[in-house]
């Protein structure tokens, strides 16, 4: 069995603004999202920007169906509650509950890289201070990862298959690729499916820089700047994206606005270094080729790449690497950019939002510039719109997600067609 999949619905929490509309103004907008970091002493870490969701006000939620109300969100942490609220903005865009399905054939998996890191650590602190007696009795399920999804299941009542993909910067992308395959290979006909993530507390800033991932600059415009030379490491971010993907023949009959098609995914492992890309790309290569093979797709009907795009020294090199090799002479006609330039890297959340961002742009043929790019490192020699927004259409395009640990990730979104 094999069946065609959409997208009938897209909800986002962003450093950009909470809404996919708020979102997709600042993207089209060319808007940075992040901001100085006002949440702790920076002095320590030497971080000074982060991509901080702002707009969240967790007390609008309180009385809205599908959400949850004040009681519930104390025994929520906040990636929970950006999932949750991603994942209501997706299912009234998509204008039904979907009662018309078995709940067994309604899906959901939505992923986070980290889970609930600020909660551990602050009950961690509790622990020494006042001993285990005080340890929160809601820390365990308010803590693990695969609550976004368990919860998302309680308030949509989607008893389908449900669970967390874990695989650092590439969970996104993977939990959206994971969906499509349940939905095509004919396990669901639903499936609520993205990635979120909260890391807001010293600690979770110092590890990441003391690995040198994390960008120290102090000037906004020059922060998070992809496949420029003068790039020195990511900004963290935070927030959610959600997807609703849906069989297509059940899309239609209820004559759903449908934005693309999920026609592809391709997902490999480096096998490589803990933290490194392989210098090759060859591995994230084979994902691409993998994704536009499933989609029936050559590297020529691609028009668009929405990267991985970091901002970190290794990371863009090795990414521009695994596009030339997959797609060979065809390289350099393809448009490159990285959202990372707005918003910084979202870890879990990060390929949702992504996507979310692919979705639009096969839909409105628009391609927004990689915001920041002034001066291309001489490995960075691909297209990756320096000069602007480009307006044109969009047939085809991957969306790449890469991980620690070596996961890739991609997915091939196309225009929706009869």
């Amino acid at each position: 069995m094999s069946r065609r999949v959409v997208i009938t619905g897209m909800g986002a929490v962003t450093p950009l603004g909470t809404g996919v509309e708020k979102f997709w103004e600042g993207i089209k907008a060319n808007q940075i999202g992040y901001s100085f970091i006002d949440i702790f002493d920076t002095e320590r870490t030497g971080v000074k920007i982060a991509g901080l969701v702002r707009d969240f006000d967790e007390s609008a939620y309180y009385d809205v169906k599908g959400c949850f109300d004040k009681k519930e969100a104390k025994r929520m942490d906040t990636f929970v509650k950006y999932a949750v609220v991603a994942a209501h903005e997706a299912m009234e865009d998509a204008g039904t509950d979907f009662s018309d399905i078995d709940p067994y054939r309604a899906g959901v998996i939505v992923g986070s890289g980290i889970g609930g890191i600020d909660l551990t650590l602050s009950e961690y602190d509790k622990y020494l201070e006042k001993g285990p007696g005080r340890i929160s009795p809601f820390y365990v399920p308010m803590m693990i990862s695969n609550m976004a999804a368990g919860t998302i299941s309680m308030k949509t009542g989607f008893r389908g298959a449900n669970y967390d993909v874990t695989t650092a910067c590439a969970t996104g992308t993977n939990s959206v690729g994971e969906a499509f395959r349940k939905i095509k290979d004919g396990y669901l006909d639903v499936c609520i499916a993205g990635g979120t993530e909260s890391a807001r507390m010293e600690f979770t800033y110092g590890a990441f820089a003391n690995m040198k991932a994390l960008t120290k600059c102090d000037n906004l415009e020059k922060a998070s700047i992809p496949f420029d030379k003068d790039r020195s490491g990511f900004v963290l971010g935070e927030g959610s994206g959600v997807l609703i993907l849906e069989e297509y023949e059940h899309a239609k009959a209820r004559g759903a606005k449908i934005y693309a098609e999920v026609a592809g995914y391709g997902a490999t492992c480096d096998g490589y270094h803990m933290t490194s890309p392989m210098p090759s790309g060859e591995a994230a290569a084979m994902g691409m080729t993998l994704a536009m093979q499933e989609a029936g797709v050559t590297p020529a009907e691609i028009s668009y790449i929405n990267a991985h795009g970091t901002s970190t020294g290794l990371n863009d090199k090795y990414e521009t690497a695994a596009i030339k090799l997959a797609f060979g002479d065809e390289a350099k006609n393809v448009k490159i950019n990285s959202t990372k330039s707005m918003i910084g890297h979202l870890l879990g959340a990060a390929g949702a939002v992504e996507a979310i961002v692919t979705a639009k742009a096969v839909q409105e043929g628009f391609i927004h510039a990689t915001v920041g790019l002034v001066n291309p490192d001489e490995a960075c020699d691909l297209d990756y719109c320096k000069d602007g927004n480009i307006e044109q259409e969009v047939n085809a395009a991957l969306s790449n997600s890469l991980g620690f640990g070596g996961h890739n990730a991609t997915i091939c979104i196309k225009k929706i067609t009869d």
